[in-house]
């Protein structure tokens, strides 16, 4: 076996890895990135951009549909799925170009394979074996199944979902969380009929209960369907489709039936416990900065339990760089990671719901935590963009806010400001005075922050 020694070994090219890799070659380490398929990952190729392309063009169609609303006189004649491949294609071939003109500009060695740990600082990739004085695993995760639900056929995850040749005409989405609600919402722009189903009370069960509320009436009025509450017992191929059982007996039947219920993280088969990397369900056990039960190997992303988000792996990938240079950077917590479904209309939060604020300080007083509900039907903007919503509010008692709730068009765009207010442990009275410009959707979180403070303007 040829031996190549590096700083630092870096074993996944998803959104994590390459964020490592970047922020590494940058602080000066010689780096090597092993990835078994194409650099980016799933977010690139199999996730986060190609659904979010897609997403642009359901609403490109809705807005066709609608557009003589606005006095616009055209006539929506159907989907070419063929030039809807394209240009989704199209947008992650330039992305990946990017990327790797960015790995290559940091002088990083890419090395195309899957690897396993044969030590506790060392990967092989077929014959060859790459050693650093650390290692990050970044491997990822894949979508998940239920026991007794065999893949195949008609019964497809988001892989299969994102390369269909056609629109379905019915399609029942087996799973109400971010991935599900997605699908959902692009295919029955783009024509189809859909179902969700999904065992617990609400869609997006990890939201604030009032946004989980407020899609669900919004997709009412989009006629899509939702089974809650009623976990899912089988499904079966017939002739035509897919029938598929509940466990309250009823029978629903479509051409294709989505499984949307999570993503597991990619740990068995590349040597983790045999190098004495502790796992737990299945992720890596690490501590809180980062650090596996062994020294000097570290975990990002998907594999490290939390909020499977490409934008938290960029961000742990960067700070494990940063903390093999001995920087000491900032831990950030997971309940300050911003969470968006590109569904129409976007749910957008960060911070605590609701509910988790009062669980974790109700005890202090009856009154320890307080909440405001802003309707978009008060922002000028938000008319104009044909959009019902809300922007929740959660703070302590003459403290700051904990939580953010956004749900309305566009809204992904707002979250920012909702980091920043809830990680900076912002008062509403902190923020009340500060200008936000108008017609804005941002206003409404200013009008929210103005209520909070004392002092509405536009609210009751």
């Amino acid at each position: 076996m040829a031996d190549h020694t590096f700083d630092l070994v870096v074993l996944g090219g998803g959104s994590g890895g390459y964020a490592a890799a970047l922020r590494a070659a940058d602080l000066g380490s010689r780096v090597a990135l092993i990835e078994k398929d194409k650099l980016g990952g799933t977010c690139l190729h199999r996730g986060c951009i190609p659904t979010k392309a897609l997403l642009y063009s359901a609403e490109v169609a809705d807005s066709v549909r609608d557009a003589e609303k606005n006095g616009i006189i055209v006539s929506f004649e159907g989907v070419d799925t063929e030039r809807l491949a394209a240009y989704r294609d199209s947008v992650v071939a330039r992305k990946f170009k990017g990327l790797e003109g960015l790995v290559r500009a940091r002088g990083i060695t890419v090395v195309q394979g899957s690897g396993r740990l044969v030590g506790p600082s060392s990967v092989a990739v077929g014959d060859d074996v790459y050693t650093g004085r650390n290692l990050v695993l970044a491997t990822g995760a894949v979508a998940r199944t239920l026991p007794g639900l065999e893949l195949g056929g008609r019964v497809i995850t988001s892989n299969e979902a994102l390369q269909l040749d056609s629109i379905p005409s019915s399609v029942i989405v087996l799973g109400g969380g971010v991935i599900g609600v997605e699908f959902a919402s692009l295919w029955r722009s783009l024509g189809a009929e859909v179902t969700i189903v999904e065992a617990l009370p609400h869609l997006l069960p990890a939201e604030d209960e009032a946004i989980s509320k407020g899609l669900e009436r919004a997709f009412r009025r989009r006629e899509i369907d939702f089974r809650l509450g009623v976990p899912f017992r089988s499904a079966r191929e017939t002739e035509s489709g897919v029938q598929v059982t509940l466990d309250n007996g009823d029978e629903i039947e479509a051409e294709l039936l989505l499984v949307a219920v999570g993503r597991a993280p990619v740990t068995a088969g590349i040597g983790l416990e045999d190098a004495g990397v502790q796992l737990e369900r299945g992720f890596v056990v690490t501590d809180e900065r980062l650090q596996t039960s062994v020294p000097g190997i570290y975990a990002v992303g998907d594999i490290v339990a939390g909020p499977q988000l490409a934008h938290r792996g960029f961000q742990q990938g960067i700070f494990v760089a940063e903390e093999i240079a001995g920087l000491a950077p900032t831990v950030v917590d997971d309940a300050l990671v911003p969470r968006v479904a590109y569904c129409s209309p976007e749910v957008a939060s960060v911070g605590l719901s609701e509910a988790e604020a009062i669980a974790r300080y109700g005890a202090e007083s009856v009154s320890a935590v307080s909440s405001y509900e802003y309707s978009l039907a008060g922002n000028a903007r938000s008319e104009i963009l044909g959009t019902n919503g809300v922007v929740k509010i959660v703070r302590l008692a003459d403290g700051p806010v904990v939580g953010m709730h956004l749900l309305g068009a566009r809204v992904g765009e707002l979250v920012g400001e909702a980091q920043l207010t809830v990680g900076w442990e912002a008062h509403p009275e902190d923020v009340a005075p500060f200008v936000h410009a108008h017609p804005t959707q941002n206003e409404a979180l200013g009008e929210a922050f103005l209520k909070l403070a004392g002092k509405p303007l536009h609210a009751l």
